[in-house]
Formats: C-alpha cells, structure tokens, sequence
C-alpha cells in the first residue's frame, strides 16, 4: 500500500483540525487555541450562564484574532478576549462560543461567518460533542477564592501506541458529571510530560503523520542528513553542495533508526533501544501531523492498514499490528480528550521526547 495523497489525506475534513483548546483563564481575559484547514478571522465570547451551566446568558468578554499561516492547510490561532476590568468571578460557569470569517467574507455582512458547530463538521466522521450542555459551547469555572476547593488536575505523558489506556478520557467523564458545579468540577489541568513523543514513534503513526504534514504544509521538506562534519569541522564551513538532501518519504517507518541515531545525532535510542527509533520523527510537517493526532480524531483515516501490507519481516509485521491495536483503542476515546480539553484550561510544558529523548 502506498502512502495517501494529499487529497485523500485532507477531503472531508472540517475547518478545525484540532481544538477549541482551552488556555488561560482568569477574571480578565480568556484565550482559546485551534489549528484550522484555512485562513481566518477568528472571533471569541465569553457567554454568562444560569441554571448551573444550561442556559447561555449575556456576553462578558469580546476578542477576535487572524490565523497564523503554517501551511497551505494549515492555520494557527491563540485568541484571546479581554477586558481592561476584572468582570469574571468565581463560583460562576462561563460559556465560550467561536465564529469563523474566511478573508475573501471579511468585508461582508455575518452571513459569510461560520459557526463553532459548523466548523467541527466534516465528511470523514460522525461529529462527537465537545460540550457537556445541550446548549453545545465549551464552558469552564474559575479556581475558586478559597484555596482550599481548589481542584487541580495533573497529567504526564502520552503515547498513541503506548500499552493500556489513555487516562485522559477518565477526566472527560470526571467533568461531564460535574460540569454543572463550578465547586466540584476540576478547574486547571496540568501535564507536566511529554505532549507527544517524536522519538518513540510507531511505524503506523510515522506511515499517516509523515504525508499527512506533507499535505499540511504544502511542500516536501529537505532534510540534510548524509553529511556529518568532523568535530575539527564548522557547520558554517560545510558547503551545501556536500550536503546531500532526502525528503521524509524516502526514509520509511521502520527504517530510520541508523539516520536517527548515526547520521542525524539524535539521542534517542542510544541505550540498546534502537526499535524506540526506528520511526523517530524528522520533518517539521511531521511533528505539526503529531500534535494534531495526538489532540483530535479529525486527521485520522477511517482505517490504518494492516502490517503485511506495508512492511516485511515477521517481527516487523508482528510489531506494527500490534501498535495498531493499541493505536486503535488510543483512537476510541480521543474524541473524549478533546471534549476535555475545550472545558478546563490546559497547562502545558515543552519536553524531552517531544524532540528527543535526553
């Protein structure tokens, strides 16, 4: 089976690719972050609540922010609405809604605006939902003023192909029970790990995320990874004609452990490990696929094929179907994760595996 192309890859799919995810959060100002298909204004309010959450009151807080393009089909937005006031407080449950205007509307009437649920739509799956209220916005709490009913999250590392389950979703059903009590629902969730693992990357990941980032950005990146210089030799000093460029294809899953680790002077891998590199991630395409399918079930296929059709070797075989079983049950509940991370700000930090390991 060959790789997808881009059109495989990309019809079907909604505008966001991943989020509403929810940021910072305090009695000011709120901020939302999304990846999108396409270019846009992106308009964010902040919505008052009664009846413990079900009904969507006045507008509190107004911002509106334009798209960072990082790809042909691929847009980033952090937007944030705020006050030059305090006019959030505690014990309260806020409500956020998100509007989408693509440039060639800027200048026309709301018409040519786009709503939250209609840009969660595509063609490829069923929509799941990412509120707990019929109402159907993402809604958070502020931490409370006493410190004492403060209830902090704290999460770690994740990995697509890892053994068990993703303890994320368990959270997900934590805050749908409460997520009309602004005491008892949990307020900040911190993950402290890795967001993704760029270095132990299973062979059917690599096989969707490395043309999937080609897609998203539009190019085949350049990689140079056959010259090595001396230690008596200055980078600057290396000509690049001597330097010999392969693109991401041409280094398949299960098959870039030596570049890896010999060539590209990766860490990863270098105590007895070499299986956790055989499909470490190189392009810049393939770290933006990562992030997205580690966040949200939009970019994923409907089906990953299985390992006699991609590879050889019967423990290279045995090896891939078995991350794609576990990859599988990653999958079920990832629609859960990101329901979750659109209703509780989402602390994170930059780590380790995220480039390589150590």
């Amino acid at each position: 089976m060959e790789y997808l192309s881009d059109d495989k890859l990309l019809s079907g799919l909604p505008l966001i690719l991943a989020g509403p995810i929810l940021r910072h959060t305090c009695k000011n100002e709120v901020t939302v972050w999304l990846a999108l298909k396409r270019p846009c204004q992106v308009e964010l309010r902040i919505l008052a609540t009664e009846k413990d959450g079900v009904q969507l009151g006045r507008c509190c807080l107004h911002g509106h922010r334009e798209t960072v393009a990082i790809g042909r089909s691929l847009h980033l937005v952090a937007v944030t609405a705020r006050a030059q006031e305090n006019v959030l407080s505690p014990g309260q449950i806020y409500a956020y809604d998100l509007h989408f205007t693509q440039p060639e509307t800027l200048e026309e009437n709301s018409h040519g605006t786009i709503s939250l649920d209609a840009a969660l739509q595509g063609d490829r799956r069923s929509v799941n939902p990412i509120s707990y209220f019929a109402h159907k916005k993402p809604t958070f709490a502020l931490p409370p003023a006493q410190l004492s009913q403060l209830k902090i999250i704290h999460g770690s590392c994740r990995k697509p192909h890892g053994k068990g389950f993703d303890a994320l979703p368990i959270l997900d059903s934590l805050l749908e029970s409460d997520a009309g009590s602004s005491q008892q629902r949990p307020h900040q969730l911190f993950i402290t790990g890795d967001q993704i693992y760029g270095d132990d990357v299973s062979d059917p990941l690599l096989w969707l995320a490395s043309p999937l980032g080609n897609a998203l950005l539009g190019w085949q990146e350049k990689l140079p990874i056959d010259h090595a210089p001396t230690k008596d030799v200055s980078i600057d000093d290396v000509s690049t004609d001597s330097v010999q460029s392969q693109h991401a294809k041409q280094l398949p899953a299960g098959k870039r452990a030596p570049v890896a680790t010999q060539k590209a002077g990766l860490t990863a891998g270098l105590t007895g490990k070499e299986e956790r590199t055989t499909s470490h991630l190189f392009s810049f395409g393939e770290y933006c696929a990562i992030y997205l399918l580690s966040h949200s079930p939009t970019c994923w296929p409907h089906k990953l094929p299985d390992g006699q059709e991609i590879t050889q070797g019967w423990k290279t075989i045995r090896r891939w179907n078995r991350n794609k079983q576990n990859m599988k049950q990653f999958l079920h509940t990832l629609w859960k994760v990101q329901r979750l991370m659109a209703n509780i700000p989402t602390y994170t930090i930059f780590d380790d595996h995220d480039v390589s390991d150590d």
